[in-house]
C-alpha cells in the first residue's frame, strides 16, 4: 500500500493548536484567491489576457472625421469620460462612446481622463483604441490625477484614507466620487464609457436622468460648475459613506440628494425643482438593465427608430453585457448603433474581430 504524502502525515500528527494554525493558513489562502477572483470580475481581465491586446496598435484615420479642432479655451460644455482603473487600452464600446460624442459635438472638447496615462509630456501608450480616438481633433486624452481632482473638496480626506482599507467595489466607488467632483469643479457633461451618443447634448444644463420610477442614475450628468446640487452630493458621499453596498455611492446617492433637494418622498412627486431637472428613463436608459440582452437581438430599422425616438444617448449596461459577442455586420441593435453613430469604431470591429 502506498504511503501518504509527507505533508499529510505532518498534518495528521499535528497538535490541536497546529491544526488550527494550518486550517487558518488554508482558509486565508482560499479567501485571498476568492478576493482576487472578485477583483478581476469587477475590474475586468488582467492585463495581457483581453482580446484587444492582440490587436494592432495603429489605425489609419478615415477621411470622414471632423477636420478642425474646437477652441482651446476651457468651456462649460466640455464632455468628460473617466477611466479610474490603470487600463489604457479602450475597448470597442469605450471607443464608440467617445467617437459618438465627438461626432455629435464637433464644436466641443471631448476629454478622456485616464488614471493609467503617464503625467507630463510622456507620449501616449500605443493601443488601437488610443490610435483610433486620436483621429478626432476635438478628443483629448489626459492623465487623471485623483488626488488633485479631490483637492479642496469634501472628498479629499475620504480619498486620502481609502488606501488603508480593502473594499469590494473600489473602482465603481472611485468613479462615482470622481464624476461628482468633476462636475462641481469644472461643469459640463459627464458620460459613462458605455454610452452611445445619438444627439447633441449642449442644451442640457443641470440635468440628470431617471433609471426607473424609483432610482436616478449618474451615468449621464450635465451641470454648471460649482452647482450647489453637486456640492450636496459630495457632502452626502462622505456623510453616508458605505462602500460595501453596490450603488450606494452612485444611483442611490443621487436619488437621496434629489429627494432632499426637492423635499419629496418619491421621484413620482417631482421631476424638476430648484433649477435641477430629471429627464425620464427614455432619455438615456430606454432599455432597462434587466433587459440588457435586447441590445444583442436583431431589430428592424423602423423599430429601432421608434424605440429611440425620445433618446439622447443610449446606455448599454456594460457591467451586465461585457463579453457578450455580436457580429458587427448583423442586424443586432448594438451593431446598428455602432454602424450609425461610431462608424470608425465599427469599421475597426469588422476588420479585427
Amino acid at each position: 500500500m502506498s504511503k501518504p504524502p509527507d505533508c499529510l502525515l505532518r498534518l495528521l500528527r499535528s497538535t490541536p493548536r497546529q491544526w488550527v494554525c494550518t486550517l487558518f493558513i488554508i482558509g486565508f489562502k482560499f479567501t485571498f484567491f476568492i478576493s482576487v477572483m472578485i477583483y478581476w470580475h469587477i475590474v475586468g481581465e488582467p492585463k495581457g489576457q483581453g482580446q484587444l491586446y492582440n490587436l494592432p496598435a495603429d489605425i489609419p484615420c478615415p477621411p470622414s472625421v471632423p477636420s478642425s479642432p474646437p477652441s482651446s479655451t476651457p468651456a462649460p460644455d466640455n464632455i468628460f469620460f473617466l477611466e479610474t482603473s490603470d487600463r489604457t487600452d479602450p475597448h470597442f464600446l469605450f471607443m464608440c462612446a467617445v467617437e459618438s460624442a465627438a461626432r455629435t459635438h464637433p464644436e466641443s472638447r471631448v476629454l478622456v481622463l485616464m488614471k493609467g496615462l503617464p503625467a507630463g509630456n510622456a507620449s501616449l501608450p500605443r493601443h488601437l483604441g488610443i490610435s483610433l480616438l486620436s483621429c478626432f481633433p476635438n478628443v483629448q486624452m489626459l492623465p487623471l490625477d485623483l488626488e488633485e481632482l479631490f483637492r479642496d473638496t469634501p472628498l479629499a480626506a475620504w480619498h486620502a484614507a481609502l488606501g488603508r482599507r480593502w473594499e469590494p467595489y473600489l473602482l465603481p466607488v472611485l468613479s462615482d466620487a470622481s464624476r461628482i467632483a468633476l462636475m462641481w469643479k469644472f461643469g459640463g457633461i459627464y458620460l459613462d464609457t458605455d454610452f452611445i451618443v445619438l444627439k447633441n447634448l449642449r442644451h442640457l444644463t443641470n440635468v440628470l436622468g431617471a433609471q426607473s420610477r424609483y432610482v436616478l442614475n449618474g451615468a449621464f450628468l450635465a451641470f454648471e460648475p460649482r452647482h450647489e446640487f453637486m456640492a450636496l452630493c459630495m457632502h452626502d458621499f462622505v456623510a453616508h459613506y458605505n462602500g460595501w453596498v453596490w450603488g450606494h455611492q452612485g444611483p442611490q446617492l443621487l436619488t437621496r440628494v434629489f429627494k432632499k433637494w426637492c423635499s419629496i418622498r418619491s421621484l413620482g412627486d417631482s421631476h424638476a425643482c430648484r433649477g435641477v431637472t430629471v429627464l425620464p428613463r427614455e432619455a438615456f436608459y430606454p432599455i432597462p438593465w434587466q433587459n440588457w440582452k435586447k441590445y444583442f437581438e436583431d431589430i428592424s430599422p423602423e423599430e429601432l427608430s421608434q424605440l429611440l425616438n425620445a433618446t439622447y444617448a443610449v446606455h448599454v449596461w456594460n457591467k451586465k453585457s461585457q463579453g457578450t459577442h455580436f457580429e458587427a455586420t448583423s442586424r443586432a441593435l448594438l451593431a446598428q448603433l455602432h454602424a450609425r453613430y461610431c462608424p470608425t469604431t465599427h469599421e475597426a470591429m469588422k476588420m479585427y474581430l
